[in-house]
């Protein structure tokens, strides 16, 4: 998943997207803010992972017939874990970039 088009947007405009998602409770732009909203996310995208790993195991189990349902379900535990692997990506990179600082 590429992300690389999120590096035009300004600070701002995250700000007020995660205000109103109610991503973050307030204008808070601390590390542990940032922290928490990863680890949300995280939880989020484990969430999906277990939802779609139980559709499957009822559907091997004939309890549900619902292919639609266990395509959702794939569907949103595969786009939630292809974002977090960029997220990630992106701040390992930031990362070396920081510690490629002489100082």
């Amino acid at each position: 998943m590429d992300i690389s088009m999120l590096e035009g947007v300004r600070s701002q405009y995250v700000n007020t997207y995660a205000q109103k998602s109610s991503l973050v409770e307030k204008a808070d732009d601390s590390f542990g803010s940032i922290l928490n909203s990863m680890m949300n996310s995280l939880e989020e995208t484990n969430k999906l992972q277990n939802i779609a790993e139980s559709e499957e195991i009822r559907f091997a189990l004939g309890e549900s017939e619902n292919t639609h349902d266990l395509l959702i379900a794939e569907t949103k535990a595969n786009i939630a874990l292809q974002y977090t692997v960029a997220v990630r990506d992106k701040l390992m990179e930031g990362y070396r970039e920081i510690m490629q600082i002489n100082v």
